[in-house]
């Protein structure tokens, strides 16, 4: 499998940008060195070479006359060979329909005069001649480059002979080669040595360049860890004004994100106003109706439990008034503590054991239930203390039996366990049962206020929907979470609560399992 290569940062292909571009300079002008100095080499080169043809075209002196490099007259066509100042390498060779008939290589250098054949020349190879045979090199036209076998590359050139013969000149190419070759080793080193100082000093110009755009990432970054999403925030973060230049780029994006950031902050200041608003009002309304409520149920009691006679309608209407009324106080007092843990109210905290916490809430379930459910207990050998408040814990445990004992059917088993290590921070209280289980749609919003199941855990009471807020509201008062895995047949609300050490043996020892019917 191929793994997918990650983006580049920004700094990598500034540096990366940069350094092509170096190289793509560097390559041009290498280039342009590179032919501009090999055109300057072969016309010198050149330039030799119909200086030593014109000395093979040239006639011989007059009788007795000397020769150039002092020797006789002769009617040898090679003699300009042995002549003095011709390189090592430098040859001449008669063509004669198209074939060599003659020819000479400059085997060191003349240095007396004289033709000095043995000491000066000597005739060229079979396989060098074929060579030259093989060129198509005409009289009268430019120099050529012709390898040669032993002589490497040459510049030969066709000139006609003083007997009228056709003459071939050549001169070796092997210095000028050998300088091109050493000019582009050169550039090549330089260019590379050079690329690699230009990243590594592009590599820290850029970051330095960059640090005002890493400070702005910083702030960001930093504002994306605050708990935007609930509760009073005093967003106070912004980009330094050495960052917030609009005449720079940098600065340009550092003031878009602290406008960006003003607004924000604006935003979330009217939400919080709006919610404190809608939570005093919720405090006040809730406050205020517990009086009216409680006269209600007062007022339908006495009526019917007076002495006057009523019909059976009479009464069924008084007995449901009452259970209405006792219903919205219910709703009213959830409505009250809600608002009362959304203001920050402090709650009564001390060390509690969650065992008898559980076992009282346990057997209230199961008398609530009639028998319909089966009960389960497995509860630590140690103490399982938090510290906490005993009556909103007793709370957040009856809202979990409640919520599992209403929306399951009747034969369902409903476990309750408590898990406390000791040297672990957390003790885990899980709430367990073998019902349908909640709705996929629904799972996700099963902690928020007035959420509500649908028929697959069908309720035989009435429900307000806040049971499940009051428990994530409480167990997050006490420093805590709570969570919950749903599939058919498998339901489990799990509460974390910060543990404290144990601090006496418990009454009972062994491990404590125990089935209610």
């Amino acid at each position: 499998m191929t793994r997918r290569r990650g983006p580049w940062t920004l700094r990598t292909r500034l540096v990366v940008s940069a350094v092509t571009l170096i190289a793509v300079v560097a390559a041009v002008i290498g280039s342009v060195t590179t032919i501009a100095y090999r055109s300057y080499m072969y016309g010198k080169l050149d330039d030799q070479l119909n200086s030593i043809a014109m000395r093979a075209s040239k006639p011989p002196l007059g009788a007795g006359g000397p020769m150039p490099g002092g020797a006789q007259q002769s009617d040898d066509p090679l003699a300009f060979v042995d002549a003095r100042g011709l390189p090592v390498g430098a040859f001449g060779a008669v063509l004669s329909d198209g074939s060599v008939t003659e020819s000479r290589v400059v085997a060191e250098s003349t240095t007396t005069p004289g033709l000095g054949t043995e000491d000066g020349g000597r005739p060229m190879t079979d396989a060098q001649q074929s060579a030259l045979e093989a060129a198509d090199t005409p009289v009268g036209g430019g120099a050529q480059s012709i390898d040669l076998p032993g002589l490497g590359s040459n510049r030969v050139k066709a000139v006609m002979g003083p007997q009228g013969t056709t003459i071939l000149v050549g001169i070796p190419a092997a210095e000028v080669s050998a300088a091109l070759t050493t000019l582009i080793l050169v550039e090549v080193c330089v260019t590379g040595a050079g690329l690699i100082a230009a990243g590594i000093a592009g590599a820290a110009m850029v970051g330095v360049a960059l640090r005002p755009l890493s400070r702005v990432a910083a702030t960001a970054t930093r504002v994306s860890e605050l708990p935007l999403h609930s509760g009073e925030v005093a967003l106070l973060e912004r980009v330094p004004e050495a960052e917030a230049d609009p005449r720079t780029e940098v600065g340009q994006v550092g003031a878009a994100l602290n406008r960006m950031l003003g607004h924000v902050g604006s935003a979330l200041e009217v939400r919080q106003e709006s919610e404190m608003r809608v939570r005093q009002f919720v405090a006040d309304a809730s406050h205020e109706l517990r009086t009216p409520l409680a006269s209600i149920r007062g007022y339908a009691e006495l009526t019917r439990r007076g002495r006057e006679e009523t019909g059976p309608d009479t009464r069924h209407a008084l007995g449901r008034i009452e259970s209405e009324a006792e219903r919205m106080t219910g709703m009213v007092e959830d409505l009250l503590l809600l608002a009362r843990l959304d203001a920050g109210r402090p709650l009564s905290h001390e060390s509690t054991d969650l065992s008898p916490v559980v076992v009282d809430a346990v057997s209230d379930a199961r008398a609530a239930g009639q028998g319909d459910h089966h009960w389960r207990l497995e509860l630590p050998d140690e103490p399982a203390t938090v510290y906490g408040d005993p009556t909103r814990l007793h709370q957040v445990l009856v809202n979990l039996l409640a919520n599992a004992r209403t929306h399951t059917p009747p034969g369902t088993t409903v476990t309750v366990r408590v898990r406390a290590t000791a040297g672990h921070p957390w003790v885990t209280l899980e709430v367990q049962d073998d019902g349908p289980g909640i709705p996929p749609e629904l799972l996700p919003h099963v902690f928020e206020r007035f959420a509500r199941g649908d028929a697959s855990r069908s309720r035989h009471a009435g429900s307000t929907g806040l049971g499940l807020a009051i428990v994530h509201a409480v167990v997050a008062a006490h420093g805590g979470q709570v969570e919950v895995v749903s599939v058919p047949g498998h339901t489990v609300f799990a509460v974390h609560l910060p543990a404290l050490p144990p601090v006496a043996p418990h009454s009972q020892q062994g491990d404590r399992l125990s089935t209610l019917p």
